[in-house]
């Protein structure tokens, strides 16, 4: 039969706020698709069998109607969204990736049944964490062709998880995740819930800041904003975080020094675990609950101080780089396993497809680790038992998606290879240099995910750069002791320096293959594919190629202002920050049309932070090198071939600023 942007419904169920959100969306999808025509309105109908299971559904199309019966809600979602992928040709990272549409005036569905897929966990979801790029933008700060609303964005990630089988979101971090809390619930999603905030409810420092966040002192008050999050939340779908953790991301015994052993914390983890399930069965008979198995709790757990009831998921999780091991806190890394060691019970995994932490991690760059290495390490979970629950970190979407696909396909979700999907041009050689990619990346450790996201040469470099202007260079920087071990600023800059020379080939290759590629599709692409490769593949070999140039160049600055070469550390300074420049300009090249502003609130990995650090050690070099007076440098390069200047006058302009004398000593050519 034809589907035509006419169409009529008959419900053969009860409508609520899913079932017309999702009618209004295949009514989008139509429009995006679909021009006015005249053929006659086509005919859809729509019902609810619950006999066929959850998120099942069942099509049939017929040379007048097309019928769609599902199990539930999900179902109708999925259904409807199964006929926008397949025959409306929507992409799940339709509005992330620029998809652009040709209208028709129908498209042809070939009569026949059409069923629901098979997944191999039971709730598949995002949390969308980190999320300061899209905080940031789109609440109609631009005039752009088309203004986003203000939550906009957040619709569009979730939307992009229905569309690849996903049915589960925490929608957002603390905030945000109580703000968009009700749109996810009316997109047809299971919520879930950040590991520090037990059953979702808001936290207690927030509430009560003029009070010492103490479980001992006030358990009463705990208790009572557990109760309001289960109160507010009971007519959801909703998979119940419990546990105990702290005031923010991390332990509750760094605020409550009472707790000062494992066996001490282990207890109370145990029995508020306890407290808040029996507080749930008040309002629902079984809920379906979850414990995150997640850093120091994980250890607690493995050392055998922590009691969990055997009817919830245990959620495991990645190190943050995609390894199933638990994750480094500071300079320490036991690396101890975080996979179930036997297949009976529930269990589940919170994996990153982006990740923060303050030292290597990736926020605006993918995972630095293979796609073939999340596969096999989210494979061999499944075969240890998990088998109920995937959350991935998918953070501001946008820069994860070629990761977000590959998760999604691991869980069970049938489509078109990525490149195919979105650069069906040039499919072949994207993802050769997909796969490049991952190989290129810095290795800064022993183990096979010690792999440099960008984070590593920003977060490097204002750590140098605290210890240089400290003065301490016989002491270690401490923010560096987990990457160099405990050695002086000096012998941690030496070995900076080497690991990026080391780096340095592999990931100019890289560079100079995107370079020459882009080179090449500025011709052959179309607008949309090299758009989507100048925003993605080749925004990312900017960051990482530049930014560890910028490292490299920090470092030989360091070693000459120890020799005493003050101006020659200067210049390198400065070329260290034209890198930097660059990425800044990349980003900001990658902000067009709707995209507009979406790398402003870069605060996280904060590139422009790092120039500005170095805008400080630059000063620092000149206040050294060039004196008090601050001419003679200016004076020497506009008198290279003079042993001793004549000076009637020291200068006939006002001093130049650091980055103007870099610039003028640059342009020079006699430094």
């Amino acid at each position: 039969m034809k589907i035509t942007a006419q169409m009529s419904v008959d419900w053969k169920c009860e409508k609520n706020s899913v079932l017309e959100r999702a009618w209004k969306r295949w009514l989008r999808d139509m429009a995006m698709v679909l021009e006015p025509s005249g053929e006659a309105p086509c005919r859809l109908e729509i019902g609810i069998k619950k006999e066929l299971g959850t998120e099942k559904y069942q099509i049939q199309v017929y040379p007048d109607c097309i019928k769609i019966n599902a199990g539930d809600e999900l179902g109708v979602i999925y259904a409807l969204l199964f006929l926008s992928e397949r025959f409306l040709a929507i992409t799940p990272f339709w509005f992330w990736n620029d998809q652009q549409f040709h209208k028709a005036p129908y498209v042809e569905v070939p009569e026949g049944e059409y069923h629901s897929p098979e997944y191999s966990l039971r709730f598949r979801g995002w949390f969308i964490n980190d999320e300061v790029l899209l905080d940031a933008w789109g609440v109609d700060q631009y005039d752009t062709e088309r203004d986003l609303t203000e939550n906009e964005a957040f619709e569009m990630a979730m939307e992009a998880l229905l569309r690849l089988g996903g049915n589960m979101v925490i929608p957002g971090t603390d905030h945000n995740s109580h703000k968009y809390k009700k749109l996810a619930a009316d997109m047809g999603l299971w919520l879930t819930h950040h590991h520090a905030e037990p059953l979702g409810a808001k936290m207690f420092a927030r509430v009560h800041p003029e009070m010492t966040p103490s479980y001992k002192q006030y358990p009463e008050l705990f208790h009572a904003l557990w109760r309001e999050a289960i109160e507010e939340q009971k007519d959801y779908k909703v998979v119940w975080n419990i546990g105990f953790r702290g005031q923010g991301d991390r332990p509750f015994w760094a605020d409550d020094k009472t707790y000062d052993t494992p066996q001490k914390r282990g207890a109370l983890i145990s029995s508020l675990i306890k407290k808040q399930y029996d507080m749930l069965c008040e309002y629902m008979e079984e809920p379906i609950c979850c414990t995150n198995l997640y850093g120091e709790v994980m250890e607690l757990y493995q050392q055998g101080y922590i009691d969990l009831p055997e009817n919830i998921i245990y959620i495991w999780a990645d190190n943050g780089y995609g390894k199933m091991v638990s994750r480094r806190q500071g300079s320490h890394n036991p690396r101890v396993e975080a996979l179930p060691s036997k297949p009976q019970g529930k269990h589940g995994i919170y994996y990153h497809a982006s990740f923060y932490d303050l030292q290597a991690a990736f926020h605006i760059t993918m995972l630095p680790n293979s796609t073939e290495f999340v596969e096999q390490e989210l494979t061999e979970a499944m075969e240890r038992g998990v088998r109920e629950f995937l959350i991935v970190n998918c953070s501001n979407v946008k820069p994860h998606t070629y990761m977000l696909d590959a998760i999604a396909r691991i869980w069970g979700k049938k489509m078109p290879c990525y490149t195919k999907m979105y650069f069906p041009h040039h499919s072949d050689a994207v993802e050769e240099l997909y796969q490049k990619y991952f190989h290129a990346m810095l290795s800064y450790g022993p183990n096979e995910d010690d792999h440099a996201g960008e984070q590593y040469y920003h977060y490097t470099m204002r750590a140098v750069c605290h210890g240089w202007l400290a003065g301490k260079l016989e002491e270690p920087e401490e923010s560096l002791v987990w990457l160099t071990g405990r050695i002086s600023l000096r012998e941690q800059v030496e070995w900076l320096k080497n690991k990026a020379e080391e780096a340095l080939p592999n990931l100019s290759d890289y560079y100079n293959d995107c370079m020459l590629y882009w080179k090449k599709l500025t011709e052959e692409m179309d607008g949309v594919e090299k758009s989507l490769f100048e925003d993605s593949l080749w925004l990312q070999a900017v960051i990482h190629y530049k930014s560890l140039c910028a490292e490299k160049n920090l470092c030989e600055a360091f070693f000459y202002c120890m020799e005493g070469k003050q101006q020659e550390a200067f210049m390198v300074i400065g070329r260290a920050m034209e890198e930097l420049y660059y990425v800044t300009e990349a980003m900001d090249g990658a902000s067009h049309g709707k995209w507009t502003g979406f790398y402003d609130n870069d605060c996280l990995t904060d590139v422009k932070f790092t120039i500005y650090t170095l805008e400080r050690i630059m000063g620092y070099i000149r206040n050294l090198g060039d004196g008090p007076n601050g001419y003679g440098w200016a004076l020497r390069c506009e008198n290279p071939d003079t042993t001793h200047p004549v000076v009637l006058i020291t200068n006939m302009r006002n001093h130049k600023k650091d980055w103007e004398l870099y610039l003028f000593m640059k342009n020079s050519k006699k430094v």
